[in-house]
Order: structure tokens, then sequence, then C-alpha cells
């Protein structure tokens, strides 16, 4: 039996068609942008609740942040049925990721005590608040930089 001869113009062709299907499949499982101002805007009402010291509203906004958040997750994961693998984010899109999370708690704990410190009213919420304008401002460019991350992988790259 011999093997079937592929012209290198249709491997080409080939491997074009796999990029581009990796490349869509990238870009429709990234968060979209509304997602992050949605985000930030339930993490500053949870704050605002909870530094009230009101018991009831309090729990209303515990109770409004956690629908908030199960709806907003939903959405975003009915309407993006593709989901990464983590081989294909790698070591840099991880690091990535943890780097973005560490630079935004440091930015509200940062803004927080500095409010704090200014005697400012509810400093937790004026920390939540810089971190939520931050993340509306900076999510979609860490999803660019995840997108960027992804497709640059080669393919078939187990590692």
């Amino acid at each position: 039996m011999s093997e079937p001869t592929v012209s290198p113009a249709a491997a080409a062709d080939a491997l074009a068609e796999i990029h581009a299907r990796r490349d869509q499949a990238v870009t429709a499982s990234l968060v979209p942008a509304w997602y992050w101002p949605s985000l930030g805007g339930l993490v500053v009402a949870f704050t605002a609740a909870a530094e009230t010291h009101r018991p009831w509203v309090v729990a209303v906004g515990s109770i409004g942040y956690a629908v908030g958040l199960a709806a907003l997750i939903s959405r975003v994961v009915l309407r993006h049925r593709a989901q990464v693998r983590h081989s294909l984010l790698g070591a840099r899109g991880a690091f990535g990721i943890v780097g973005y999370v560490l630079v935004l708690v440091a930015l509200g704990l940062g803004a927080g005590f500095a409010a704090q410190a200014a005697g400012l009213r509810w400093p937790a919420t004026v920390g939540a608040a810089v971190t939520a304008l931050v993340m509306a401002l900076s999510g979609p460019r860490l999803m660019g930089y995840l997108c960027g991350v992804m497709t640059a992988r080669p393919i078939g790259d187990g590692r």
C-alpha cells in the first residue's frame, strides 16, 4: 500500500485552515468586554453593602452579588461554548493572569488604605471602585494578550 501524496500547496492550505479554526475557537472563547464593568459594578455594590454594617443591607447585598455573579457567569458560559485548554494558555498565559490579579489586588488595597488614611467614609468601597475601574479598562487588554499567547503557540504543542 503506498502513501497518498499531498502537494505542498494542499498541505499549506490545510495548515492555514487549522490555524484559522484555532484562531476562531480562541476568539470565541474570550471573555466579552461587557463582562469587566459588569463584574466591577457587582464588586462595588457588594463592598458598599458590606460597609454599611447594617445586617439587612449586608444580607441583601450578599444575595444580590451571588445572584448577579451567577447570572453574569452563566451568560458568558452559555454564550461561549468553546473553552480554552490549559495547555493552550501555557505558563505565559497563566503568569499573565496571576500578575493581572495581583496588580488589581495591590491597587485596590492601596486605594482603600489611602482612602482610610485620608479619613474618607467607606474606604473599602473606594478601593473596590478603583479596582472596578481598572478592571473595566484593562480586562479587554488582558483578553487580547491571552488571545495573542494562545494563537502564537504552535499547533499540536502539548506543553
